[in-house]
């Protein structure tokens, strides 16, 4: 029981990293929209035709410019999967009575 405390608190820092990076990806996006719609106001360009613009512009451009950040949630988001697969398989091992929570 000591170890499986232990394992669940080692896995918990990349769940603070990968919370850190879809909000530091979320926000770097946002940044990005709001520029370019204020460019496009600086043009005379009306509020939403601007946002409309800037929504179409951002997103290839983000995809160039934040690829590692979005590669680091990706991966991110697919090893907290693979971990939560892992936890609901063996609870499900568990509950139909294969493994004794001792057994680990």
């Amino acid at each position: 029981m000591l170890k499986q405390q232990e394992d669940e608190q080692v896995t918990e820092q990349p769940g603070s990293t990968l919370a850190r990076d879809v909000a530091l990806y979320t926000l770097a996006r946002l940044g990005m929209l709001a520029a370019a719609t204020a460019l496009l106001l600086v043009f005379q360009v009306p509020l939403l035709v601007a946002v409309a613009v800037a929504v179409v512009l951002v997103m290839p451009i983000s995809m160039l410019v934040l690829g590692s950040l979005r590669r680091r949630v990706a991966t991110g988001m697919a090893e907290r999967a693979e971990r939560r697969r892992a936890q609901r398989d063996e609870l499900r091992a568990q509950l139909r009575g294969e493994r004794d929570e001792d057994d680990q």
